[in-house]
């Protein structure tokens, strides 16, 4: 992922936050990162012998002021907070002791403050909510999805936020500003995400245009390169957004912190956003599902690098093997069966199934459908 020079510091920050973790392939890391080892190791150096300030050319006003004395706390606490609009006194506090800050306020002291100040609204009311499940690794699982578009400057245009979110770890490997949300969009953005932090083994999306879902007919050429890649597709329940609950609640965030009050002139301005906020949010924000810890501490790329080739497909020399033709269609005993036009041109793999009279189709390793023999043929 080569370093775009509007969030240097910021890739920076993550690479060596990554490259510092347990077990860390840092020379692997820097392939991924698009750098030498040698600078790597430069800014791994530099970073724990400096902490943050190391990473240099960063130009940005300090959080706070060796000036600030006692009685200006306050205003240090409103001016921490205009920072970061959308976060309450626990997120404040976790992060005025990761800067070190001389007296840091008790979180209720913080959260008092805010009010008095008029900076903290009600809390929402959740009348129904649902208990999230957690996959127990980074990469086991990742969401993605297009958060609402919205309308940018006077050049016109829409912007559709891509999101693609660690289920494990809350970390955010992808934030994309699209003009779209093709499927030939998608795979441009995860190709570069895929190539920084590797391949998870499955992803969850929901039932829309670009992903499909639901049956074997609603497989699309995004997700089939997906099972090419050797990433297990699921699709959320329909009228059930908690079954991307974790990303549903990125979005809020991502509104509350990037989006409201704000008016973007153009694609490239909103992306510049989306890179400075996805550091922070990845690197600085404490998340109080990951302990009030930043989602970085509890991720580490994946092992499985994306294959800038993609290997040919090959199944066993006694499997009965199946071209898809036209209209999505494979042919047995004469009669066609549609598997989906997604498919149209591979070879796919019938196996025997539990069920009697019935043939499982797979491709590669992945099951998206099943034949019934017994069916009458259509007319």
């Amino acid at each position: 992922m080569p370093w775009r020079e509007v969030s240097t510091v910021g890739m920076r920050l993550e690479f060596v936050t990554l490259a510092s973790a347990e077990g860390a392939n840092k020379r692997e890391l820097c392939r991924r990162f698009g750098i030498s080892p040698q600078t790597g190791y430069k800014w791994l150096e530099r970073y724990e012998r400096e902490g943050t300030d190391g990473l240099a050319d960063r130009s940005r006003r300090p959080h706070h002021s060796p000036r600030h004395s006692p009685p200006d706390q306050e205003a240090a606490v409103l001016a921490l907070r205009d920072e970061h609009p959308a976060w309450g006194g626990r997120k404040l506090a976790v992060r005025m002791k990761a800067q070190q800050w001389p007296a840091v306020p008790h979180p209720n002291t913080i959260t008092a403050i805010l009010r008095r100040h008029g900076r903290l609204a009600a809390p929402e009311a959740t009348p129904h909510p649902w208990r999230r499940f957690e996959h127990d690794a980074p990469n086991v699982l990742w969401q993605m999805d297009f958060k609402g578009h919205f309308g940018l400057g006077a050049r016109g245009g829409r912007c559709h936020p891509l999101t693609i979110l660690d289920d494990h770890s809350r970390f955010a490997v992808g934030l994309a500003a699209c003009a779209n949300e093709t499927g030939v969009t998608v795979r441009e953005q995860l190709s570069t995400t895929f190539r920084c932090y590797g391949l998870p083994d499955r992803m969850v999306m929901d039932n829309g245009a670009p992903w499909g879902g639901g049956s074997a007919r609603s497989w699309t050429p995004l997700t089939v390169w997906l099972l090419r890649l050797g990433i297990g597709v699921s699709h959320g329940r329909a009228f059930h957004p908690q079954t991307q609950g974790k990303d549903e609640r990125f979005h809020r965030t991502l509104k509350a912190e990037v989006l409201i009050g704000r008016v973007y002139p153009d694609l490239a301005a909103v992306q510049v956003a989306f890179d400075r906020w996805r550091a922070v949010y990845n690197l600085e924000r404490p998340h109080e599902a990951c302990g009030l810890l930043p989602p970085a501490n509890r991720y580490a790329v994946s092992a499985r690098c994306f294959p800038e080739t993609l290997p040919p497909i090959e199944y066993g020399p006694d499997e009965l093997v199946r071209k898809v033709q036209d209209k999505g269609e494979i042919w047995l005993h004469g009669r066609p069966y549609v598997v989906g036009n997604a498919f149209h041109g591979y070879p796919v793999a019938l196996r025997p199934s539990e069920g009697e009279g019935t043939l499982d189709v797979f491709f590669l390793r992945h099951q998206i459908a099943q034949l019934d023999l017994t069916r009458p043929a259509e007319e």
